[in-house]
């Protein structure tokens, strides 16, 4: 009660007292040691493929497809989401929290180069990347949209 009153009959020290918790909370953010982030590396894994010359369509059904199919029997698969666009298919092989992210990534290049046989000839060797994040990214992110 004491402090809405306050608030309502010198609404300049209300403000003032807001600003300095914000810029206090602002510095004691800042001020946090990096070991205080949990590390959140993202088990995803990702095949990109260029074939010049080729269709959407001729990248979904000879190139995204044939992938697909031999990434499909690995271990600890969460989810593969694939984009194919004119000359160009991307796919990303999301695993489980628990799996090893190198273990997985040499799992997908088994796979693809096991797939390599039946794609066409004159096609760019597909590419496997894993990805390298950690809450970085986010904490940026964060910052500079708000």
């Amino acid at each position: 009660m004491i402090l809405s009153d306050l608030a309502i009959k010198r609404p300049v020290v209300a403000c003032v007292i807001n600003l300095l918790l914000i810029v206090f909370g602002i510095l004691a953010f800042n001020s946090l040691p990096l070991r205080e982030y949990p590390d959140v590396s993202a088990p995803v894994v990702s095949v990109a493929a260029n074939y010049d010359g080729a269709s959407a369509d001729i990248m979904e059904s000879r190139v995204a497809k044939v992938i697909e199919d031999q990434l499909s029997g690995i271990r600890g698969v969460r989810s593969i989401d694939s984009m194919s666009s004119d000359g160009r298919t991307r796919i990303n092989i999301e695993f489980e929290n628990n799996r090893d992210i190198e273990a997985a990534a040499n799992d997908v290049r088994d796979a693809v180069s096991r797939a390599k046989r039946r794609l066409p000839d004159n096609m760019d060797d597909p590419t496997v990347s894993k990805s390298d994040s950690d809450g970085d990214g986010v904490i940026s992110w964060v910052k500079v949209s708000y």
